[in-house]
């Protein structure tokens, strides 16, 4: 049988064949490449070193610099590797270097990278961070790569790559208005373990998906690496083209799974009976129902990042706030500078959200990764001791948002902000 994954045809397609099949190991043509403060640097000196000093990368239009990891802090390593990815940028006369301190600067890769344009479907993006499958929102083959990767797709815009397998989760219906995309990404890791899908493509289908706007298919897809996912992607449609309408003029073509495609499983569920969810320290598989963990108490409540810091997180958790004080520390941190103005501008329920979050006694942040990776002691929403942190992070190891000793317990946006309230664990429907 001949019919493939969207997967297997995107990669078919860059790779200049009529198929592919798992288990191939093709070079594909790379569209895009990204990378950002941290491994930027590696990636352009090695690059240097194996090309030479005065190399060229292959297209200074398809590599995308976007720092935002350790942006707003006086640690002087930090600052010196934003300079560095910098004089790369402005040394290769890149197109597309979003630089911090101007105008320019646009905030978390991920998300600035669907805000600009750079996600189109049918296309391979790689980049130097585990979520670059975020972009698998928008029907592309989006994944994370090493330094040396990244060097070498400077150097040549290929890269030797292995087809993957492919899941499939279906989910049908509808889901509940108390459910978010983070609760659907808790609960497919959940099932399936932190490494049952290594080296697989974690494809989503199903009317319960359809229904979910761009940021919702974004946060599935950003936590697909969660599961050891090489990407995670949804079928583009309509929501996605309209998205992009005004984003990118350059062509691009949407890839559908065949109906009897192959793939190593797959999983259905009724997309009613999701609940709010919540992953336990530490590990994002460590997956309970949020109202059964309500006796836990919390310190701090983290609303932010690439996968909770968008302008749907927002709304959801401005709806619980609206009206209410907080009982703990709680950080309000937008992903980029497009959803901070979206915080100061939009209303929920007639009242700014910006208001709702003041009123309700939250520190709002510049948008940045902020304590996502732990960052410099200065970094805001930094743990520093035995914190226990309810967050909309992808990440809850230890030491991920600073401390070793803290316990980080991810959530969406609903819950973490219900939680805030309550000073515990909170499932969000006690407040809908």
């Amino acid at each position: 049988m001949n019919e493939m994954t969207i997967i297997e045809k995107i990669i078919a397609r860059r790779a200049g064949r009529e198929r592919v099949s798992p288990g191939d190991n093709v070079w594909v043509d790379v569209d895009t490449l990204l990378t950002h403060d941290v491994c930027g640097p590696g990636s352009a000196s090695i690059f240097k070193r194996e090309f030479g000093e005065d190399a060229r990368v292959w297209d200074r239009e398809r590599v995308v610099i976007i720092p935002d990891h350790y942006i707003f802090t006086n640690d002087k390593h930090a600052n010196r590797n934003v300079e560095l990815i910098g004089e790369f940028a402005r040394e290769q006369d890149l197109k597309y270097f979003y630089e911090p301190f101007t105008d320019k600067y646009k905030g978390v890769c991920h998300v600035a990278l669907a805000e600009e344009g750079h996600t189109r479907p049918g296309e391979i993006l790689f980049g130097t961070d585990s979520h670059t499958c975020t972009a698998g929102a928008f029907g592309q083959f989006a994944s994370g790569i090493g330094n040396t990767d990244a060097a070498f797709i400077m150097g040549t815009g290929k890269l030797w790559v292995k087809v993957p397998e492919s899941i499939k989760f279906t989910y049908n219906n509808s889901l509940p208005d108390y459910v978010m995309g983070k609760d659907v990404i808790l609960h497919a890791i959940g099932h399936i373990g932190f490494d049952g899908g290594t080296y697989r493509c974690m494809e989503f289908q199903g009317s319960a998906i359809k229904e979910l706007n761009i940021d919702e298919r974004m946060t599935i897809c950003n936590m697909a690496v969660e599961a050891g996912g090489k990407c995670g992607i949804i079928e583009a449609d309509d929501k996605v083209v309209e998205f992009l309408r005004d984003k990118t003029d350059r062509e691009y073509e949407i890839f559908k799974s065949d109906p009897h495609a192959d793939y190593h499983s797959k999983y259905t569920f009724n997309g009613e009976e999701i609940e709010p969810l919540v992953a336990k320290p530490y590990s994002p598989s460590n997956v309970e129902r949020a109202r059964d963990l309500e006796e836990i108490r919390i310190d701090r409540a983290y609303i932010g990042s690439c996968t909770g810091g968008k302008a749907t997180d927002f709304i959801a958790a401005a709806r619980i706030l609206k009206g209410r004080r907080v009982a703990v520390e709680t950080f309000i941190i937008p992903a980029t500078t497009q959803v901070e103005e979206d915080i100061r501008t939009m209303e929920v329920e007639g009242i700014k959200m910006i208001d709702i979050f003041t009123e309700a006694g939250c520190h709002v942040g510049k948008p940045s990764c902020g304590a996502c990776l732990g960052g410099p002691a200065d970094t805001v929403g930094r743990t520093t001791g035995n914190e226990v942190v309810i967050s909309t992070t992808n990440r809850n190891f230890p030491g991920r948002m600073g401390s070793m000793d803290s316990k980080v317990y991810l959530a969406s946006p609903l819950t973490a902000a219900a939680s805030a309230i309550r000073g515990y664990i909170t499932d969000p429907r006690r407040y809908m």
